[in-house]
């Protein structure tokens, strides 16, 4: 396997890092935590950051690190999955579909907290009273070592794979827009997930 330096993929997926930096300020505003700067994207280490006062509540300094992976994974996956049906089911995909792909995808792949989000993450869980001890003690290295392996890639590859095998399992006509038979098509049950 090639080594890809990270800020290659910093690049690439540009888009993904500005939301999540986005997505980390957005959340301190809504827990009336103060930011006192805020980095979209830079050519280093890290690609993006916001640096915000230190919330009172562990609980929102959790919110805080969490906010980017849900929304990043809900966001790539909303944006992509309209572009890749016709891709990957009907194999009519215009420029416009790949773009929207590599898109969802790139924002998707930086739904992961970065090594710092963790630490800040793990240092909050273990101020709370309601999880100290071993619930917390390596929470941040799981998370870390997911950043590290590039499971990020795999996840933002295993959104494009879960499309693909939603597709492949509705039916072979043209689906309709009814609502019922989209439903129908698509039941979790059908899908064997």
């Amino acid at each position: 396997m090639i080594p890809i330096p990270g800020i290659l993929i910093a690049i690439a997926t540009l888009p993904g890092v500005i939301v999540h930096e986005m997505t980390h300020q957005l959340f301190c505003r809504f827990s009336r935590v103060a930011v006192f700067d805020v980095c979209y994207f830079r050519a280093g280490n890290p690609a993006g950051y916001v640096v915000h006062e230190h919330p009172p509540n562990p609980y929102q300094t959790l919110v805080i690190g969490v906010a980017p992976f849900l929304l990043n994974s809900v966001l790539g996956a909303v944006i992509a999955f309209p572009a890749a049906i016709p891709v990957l089911k009907f194999e009519a995909g215009s420029p416009l579909d790949y773009v929207l792909i590599w898109l969802g995808v790139s924002i998707a792949m930086h739904a992961f907290p970065s090594t710092g989000d963790a630490a800040t993450m793990r240092q909050a869980l273990s101020r709370s009273i309601f999880t100290r001890g071993a619930a917390c003690g390596n929470s941040h290295c799981g998370i870390d070592l997911s950043r590290r392996s590039r499971f990020d890639v795999l996840a933002g590859l295993a959104l494009r794979g879960l499309r693909r095998g939603i597709a492949s399992h509705s039916s072979h006509r043209v689906p309709s827009f009814d609502v019922t038979s989209i439903h129908a098509d698509w039941a979790p049950w059908k899908l064997g997930i």
